[in-house]
């Protein structure tokens, strides 16, 4: 049940986690041309999304959004769908987004069709850090970064009515 007590991000600090991400990744990457945002389906594409928003409004760097398909509850079995292409790829930049690193699994098995291309950097971005790696994946951009234990769950609400973190 999702509830105030147990929210930790509400709209307005998720919206200043959101801003900060972006000019850091401004601040990283201002000299590129050929910047991807690609979001992992569900609550990464919406994160990737807002960052590109929040990109045009501070910078010029027009990103392009794409979305990463893949099955989150077993991703090592999963066909792993880059939904739309990157041209010129050795001189673009992939910023791999999604809303909570955890165990790093996810990310890990998402990265797949990125390897291929051969692009000239990737960096990952997330709005809650769990920190219980066990993949070997690091933040590149991190909202927020908070102690949990493995029995506990982040849950997003993106709709209007709670919109929010909280932890379950």
């Amino acid at each position: 049940m999702l509830s105030k007590s147990n929210q930790i991000l509400d709209r307005e600090a998720i919206q200043s986690k959101i801003k900060r991400i972006a000019f850091q990744v401004l601040e990283n990457n201002y000299k590129e041309d050929n910047l991807f945002i690609i979001g992992i389906e569900g609550g990464g594409a919406i994160l990737a999304k807002k960052i590109s928003e929040e990109l045009n409004q501070i910078s010029e760097l027009n990103p392009e959004i794409l979305s990463i398909a893949i099955d989150k509850s077993s991703p090592a079995d999963a066909k792993v769908k880059l939904n739309g292409s990157i041209p010129n790829s050795e001189n673009a930049v992939a910023l791999l987004v999604d809303d909570v690193l955890n165990s790093g699994k996810t990310i890990f098995y998402a990265l797949k069709p990125l390897i291929a291309l051969n692009l000239k950097k990737i960096e990952t971005a997330f709005l809650v850090n769990r920190a219980h790696r066990s993949f070997p994946i690091s933040a590149n951009y991190t909202g927020i970064e908070i102690a949990t234990t493995i029995q506990e769950h982040i849950n997003f609400n993106w709709s209007d009515e709670g919109f929010g973190v909280y932890l379950e």
